[in-house]
């Protein structure tokens, strides 16, 4: 097991220091969620780790060794190549073992007899050792198996990087990265740009990845079910809780609360010393008060004492007033909803009620049209299919994943009392608080404000406006953790009706109590929110893999043939020529390549039990060719004799 210690760490730029006093030590065995508001230094400290930057001080000690793989915000991608071949550069040792055995098998094609061709088989076969137990048989499953699992088709292998998006791209440098199979690795933000499908295929993956990682996320949830500890950066300073994210809440906020307490009696005690000292030191009694100075002064210094108020998080103070909720209307209504662009099918035969109060999740892998029905309901697309009433009793307020209805002249205060302007400024800015903007925060100009500052500017002037519908698409995107509670706490107390378009499963926990799942393969609605959604789904799954199991009474599959047996095959392969033998390679080969496309299928990889049956083919047809590959050459070696 390898280890990264870091000790006494102080990291800074100019005159501002990041982090300091940080010590910690990283197991290859330990799955790592990092957190802390953006701008804490979280990936300040990903470059320690990874030896991109040095400390200012203190040490960064790794075991000998240890292969460390870091995925970053803006990866780096050689775009003069394919998909496949970025990706599968990976491999790049074995592709140029395969590459030599092919040439090497063109060479002894050419030398049919005589000593060049006993030299060029001797060469053949230590190559091919050294490719076998590379695993050259197998990299280009794996290859198809991650490509896959990250949302590419077979068609996007040939695609050049330079086409690809900027969320392509991404997805490429973490497949490239997973590839190779690094000891530890340094993930930051890797759920970025990836559906809720292809996170959990990553999840699967981590789990059963041999190393360690250390994943930056603002997936709450993810974190929930990969983390074996949890470093909080808050400060310029770490705290390590053990567990996952839900109890790190929990034990984090059992810890405010013990250090508030600590705080607050070790205030009171250095008040009641210092008046004390104040009073007596040109006294009397100054030789005690100048030893009771000392003695303080020694304990502050050595770190005894809690001399900063911990933390506390902004709780929503505003009262939203109640919306009309009288059940004698729907909200809206989606009957028999059908879009598609060109030959591409979004979604077909919806059917939707959401009547007052309802809090609908609409979440599903990327491409199926969740944003797409969004804005048919609110009326800026058109659908091809069906029809969609909206309630025209209330006003629906609708966010969407842009911010190009901002003023960037005005502040935040400025954009935000437009929504209500009969409050007042106290008012104003109290709501404001609980958005994270305190302070001289309120007049930052809009045109400075970050993207996720911006994000939350216009949340705060949507949920203030207090429509009867709120329409949100993916509002978590850009939104730190400490916001995206914000965000939850505010919502959790707004009475309206809520449709939300989310990839944050989180999010949707807090929030939602219907789930639509929108899918290629077509479309379901479930009463609850997305870990109930989740439930059910794996229940229907086991039940149908249940009835794939065949009965006890259900003939038995054939077995393997017996050492006799491939005798027997052998002796079929003298009854062939040796231009046979090498069709049959031939055919097995294209078959084998066949198989190995059909990795990329999405009905493949997303179905463990297809996934298997798929490697078990590939496998039976490897071993085929093995044994003719043998024939191959026994029947060289005997013509050659």
């Amino acid at each position: 097991m390898g280890s990264i210690q870091l000790q006494d760490i102080l990291k800074e730029y100019g005159s501002q220091v990041v982090l300091e006093d940080l010590s910690l030590e990283i197991r290859t065995g330990e799955r790592v969620g990092l957190v802390g508001a953006n701008g804490a230094g979280k990936t300040t400290l990903f470059r320690l780790i990874s030896g991109l930057e040095a400390p200012n001080r203190g040490t960064v000690t790794r075991t000998k060794n240890l292969g460390v793989g870091m995925l970053s915000q803006e990866p780096q991608l050689d775009s003069g190549r394919t998909l496949h071949e970025e990706v599968g550069h990976a491999f790049e040792p074995l592709l140029k073992l395969e590459s030599q055995l092919l040439d090497l098998s063109h060479l002894m094609a050419e030398h049919h007899d005589g000593p060049k061709l006993s030299e060029l088989m001797a060469e053949y076969d230590k190559l091919h050792a050294r490719f076998e137990a590379g695993g050259g048989y197998g990299f280009q499953t794996r290859l198809n198996e991650i490509l896959g699992g990250l949302g590419f088709s077979q068609a996007d292998h040939q695609l050049p990087i330079s086409a690809l998006s900027g969320g392509q791209k991404c997805r490429a440098a973490l497949g490239k990265l997973l590839l190779e199979d690094q000891q530890l690795l340094l993930l930051d933000e890797p759920t970025n740009h990836l559906d809720i499908a292809a996170t959990r295929w990553l999840e699967k993956f981590l789990v059963g990845h041999h190393g360690g990682s250390v994943i930056i996320s603002h997936d709450r949830y993810l974190l929930d079910k990969l983390a074996t500890k949890i470093i909080e950066v808050e400060r310029r300073r770490i705290s390590v809780y053990p567990g996952n994210y839900s109890n790190f809440v929990k034990v984090k906020a059992l810890r405010t609360l013990t250090d508030q307490r600590r705080y607050e009696n070790d205030k009171e005690f250095i008040e009641k010393e210092r008046a004390f000292i104040a009073k007596h030191i040109a006294r009397q009694r100054g030789k005690e008060a100048k030893g009771r100075r000392t003695r303080l002064e020694r304990r502050i210094a050595s770190g005894e004492f809690v001399l900063e108020a911990p933390k506390q998080k902004n709780a929503t103070r505003f009262r939203f007033k109640e919306v009309d909720l009288r059940a004698d209307h729907s909200v809206l209504v989606c009957r028999g909803l059908s879009k598609r662009y060109d030959d591409k099918v979004l979604f077909g035969g919806l059917n939707l009620e959401v009547r007052p109060q309802d809090r609908l999740g609409i979440t599903g892998s990327n491409g199926t049209g969740k944003s797409t029905l969004l804005k048919i309901a609110l009326g800026q697309v058109e659908q091809d299919e069906g029809t969609v009433q909206l309630s025209s009793r209330g006003q629906a307020g609708y966010y969407d994943q842009e911010h190009a209805d901002l003023d960037r002249s005005k502040n935040v205060l400025e954009t935000v009392v437009e929504s209500r302007p009969d409050l007042s400024e106290t008012q104003i800015r109290s709501f404001l608080g609980s958005f994270l903007f305190t302070g001289d925060d309120v007049f930052k100009p809009i045109g400075k404000l970050s993207g996720g500052e911006q994000s939350r500017t216009r949340l705060a002037k949507l949920i203030l406006s207090e429509p009867e519908l709120l329409i949100l698409d993916e509002p978590t995107n850009h939104l730190d953790i400490p916001s995206r509670e914000v965000l939850e706490a505010a919502l959790t107390g707004y009475t309206g009706t809520i449709i939300v378009v989310s990839h944050d499963r989180y999010f949707l926990d807090r929030i939602a109590t219907r789930m639509l799942m929108i899918e290629h393969t077509g479309h379901n609605l479930y009463e609850g929110n997305y870990s109930y959604y989740v439930e059910e789904a794996e229940r229907k799954r086991e039940a149908e893999e249940l009835q794939k199991q065949p009965s006890s009474r259900s003939p038995k599959k054939k077995q393997r043939p017996t050492s006799s047996a491939s005798s027997k095959q052998d002796a079929q392969f003298d009854a062939l020529t040796l231009s046979q033998i090498e069709g049959r390679i031939v055919a097995g080969e294209d078959e084998l390549a066949a198989l190995h496309e059909r990795f990329a299928d999405e009905s493949i990889y997303r179905d463990p039990e297809a996934s298997r049956e798929l490697k078990s083919q590939v496998k039976s047809l490897q071993d085929q060719l093995g044994e003719l590959n043998a024939a191959w050459e026994q029947r060289i070696d005997q013509e050659s004799a």
